[in-house]
């Protein structure tokens, strides 16, 4: 394993930066970092899997470094830890006509509608 840097606040976190398990498997990269903004407290990390967005809950994380955050749970337990991001809804939602037309223009128009469109 390389190194992975200092550790850091989760407030800190990059996006793209790789998410690990326990022994070192690489199971996704990071879109954002989760807080429960009332009381500042970390919530967890979405990441994207193979398999599309996941959550990690934060006591599922056991530490945050500058180039990798490392899970408490083995790559073969991933699937039970990671829970889906989204509901139905959007994910129906996301192949219509309209959906479509929107995601094209945000590519044309600005970055910042297009990180919008993806967060939904």
């Amino acid at each position: 394993m390389s190194d992975d840097g200092d550790v850091i606040s989760f407030k800190a976190l990059r996006r793209g930066t790789v998410v690990r398990s326990a022994e070192g498997v690489e199971i996704g990269t990071v879109r954002h970092a989760d807080e429960i903004a009332r009381e500042h407290l970390f919530d967890g990390i979405v990441i994207d899997t193979p398999d599309g967005k996941r959550f990690l809950d934060a006591p599922e994380v056991a530490r945050i470094h500058e180039r990798a955050v490392i899970a408490t749970f083995s790559a073969a337990e991933a699937e039970e830890h990671l829970q889906p991001v989204g509901s139905k809804l959007a994910a129906i939602a996301g192949n219509t006509t309209t959906a479509r037309r929107l995601k094209r223009f945000a590519g044309r128009t600005s970055d910042r509608a297009k990180s919008a469109w993806d967060r939904r």
